[in-house]
């Protein structure tokens, strides 16, 4: 079975973020991610995996007001030097943390901006970002989100996705394929998952609807898991979900169904 990485973004919450490094270790991960890192000094988060064996599978670059609603930058024509300082700054954190995988959110574009210029801004801050990043050996991750949760979103179907990673034309730009927003936004998860598998970069999972464990649900997780290891997935699997309680209490999912992060 795969191995899976905590998402110490969602998981864990019952400590503050710098003591859920020791938590996940504690409950057997030996991986585990998160979405912004930013709110801490970046040598502080490296000791705190090295003190716990932990190898980071990514994380996202800022993605702009978080607060204020904002899902990314990389999709404004007239916020290209705030993209490139969120990318030097990602960079900067994943030279110190030794990670390979960075997500690059799209953004939320207005309901009268131009899709057109969007989508050519998007394509030119994602060539510019592989760039740099490839000197550095960093795949680039691009991840199709439900219009649910993320309302706006521009990048919201795994084709479309895939077109921009054909269109963008670089080596390092891969599709971050989560189970939990493409079966909102698409469904027929098997089908996308053999169709897309040969761009697919990064995995990740969470019950559907409610984003909870992926033991409940309409989501056949130990099937898909299988799939994964017959087609030869060789990356990691982000538990990229909000447990039900306790964190370590709700992870009965995992027995027999995993190596977590070995």
């Amino acid at each position: 079975m795969p191995r899976f990485a905590a998402n110490l973004s969602l998981m864990f919450t019952e400590v503050p973020f710098l003591e859920r490094f020791e938590a996940a270790a504690r409950a057997g991960f030996r991986s585990v991610e998160f979405q912004f890192p930013y709110a801490w000094p970046a040598p502080e988060i490296r000791r705190r995996l090295d003190a716990n064996g932990l190898d980071l599978a990514m994380f996202n670059l800022p993605p702009g007001d978080w607060d204020a609603g904002e899902r990314g930058l990389a999709v404004f024509p007239g916020r290209c030097g705030e993209f490139r300082a969120a990318l030097g700054l990602g960079l900067q954190y994943a030279d110190l943390l030794q990670v390979r995988l960075l997500h690059v959110m799209a953004g939320v574009p207005g309901v009268h901006d131009d899709r057109d210029a969007a989508r050519r801004t998007y394509l030119d801050n994602l060539r510019e970002a592989a760039a740099m990043a490839a000197t550095r050996g960093i795949t680039l991750l691009i991840e199709p989100l439900n219009r649910r949760d993320n309302p706006g979103y521009f990048l919201h179907g795994c084709d479309q996705a895939a077109a921009v990673i054909a269109d963008a034309g670089v080596d390092n730009l891969r599709l971050q394929f989560d189970f939990y927003h493409t079966q909102i936004s698409e469904g027929d998860l098997a089908t996308r998952l053999e169709q897309h598998f040969a761009i697919i970069g990064h995995v990740q999972v969470a019950g559907v609807p409610g984003r909870h464990e992926p033991d409940e649900g309409e989501v056949n997780y130990p099937w898909l898991f299988r799939l994964l290891d017959a087609w030869g997935y060789a990356g990691q699997v982000g538990c990229e979900y909000r447990p039900r309680g306790n964190t370590v209490d709700g992870l009965g999912w995992l027995r027999g169904v995993s190596r977590l992060g070995e």
